[in-house]
């Protein structure tokens, strides 16, 4: 039985290339139904990639090749929570030597404009320290940051 919630992220020929990519870049994804248009549409022709189902992290989704002129933006975005500065370094490369680009505080942007938040447990368990002068000065350290880095958020976070 499908799920009752899926997010549906708009495409523009490009679905399935996106899926295959999250797949095997992030961890607990995959590809799964490929559904060809059964006629022409707006934006393809009968026998077009239509959607593809995956998951990304655990969280299904649906492409939907709809067109152009429908780009993301970053009031959405994948929030991946990272281990280590391995993994951190790892995902945050994928997405950025795949024609995306970086953005500030742990954001980038995907070659298909979706964002994504790469972001060490470390930094979260860093910004909510009880100790609110520790978070402080762990968050005054990200804020200065492309991609996290977590030896310096647990510098600035000693003080």
């Amino acid at each position: 039985m499908p799920a009752k919630n899926t997010i549906c992220l708009w495409f523009n020929g490009t679905a399935e290339e996106a899926a295959r990519f999250y797949a095997e870049t992030f961890p607990d994804s995959a590809v799964g139904a490929i559904m060809r248009a059964p006629g022409d549409y707006p934006a393809g022709q009968q026998g077009d990639v239509l959607t593809v189902e995956f998951t990304v992290a655990g969280i299904p989704c649906l492409g939907l090749n709809g067109g152009p002129g429908v780009p993301h933006g970053m009031a959405f975005s994948f929030q991946i929570a990272t281990d280590d500065q391995a993994e951190t370094d790892r995902l945050w490369n994928a997405i950025i030597d795949h024609g995306g680009e970086a953005s500030a505080c742990g954001w980038c942007k995907d070659q298909w404009g979706l964002s994504w938040q790469i972001t060490p447990r470390a930094l979260t368990a860093a910004i909510t320290d009880p100790d609110r002068a520790a978070a402080k000065r762990a968050f005054n350290a990200m804020m200065q940051m492309t991609k996290i880095d977590i030896a310096a958020i647990e510098a600035a976070r000693q003080g």
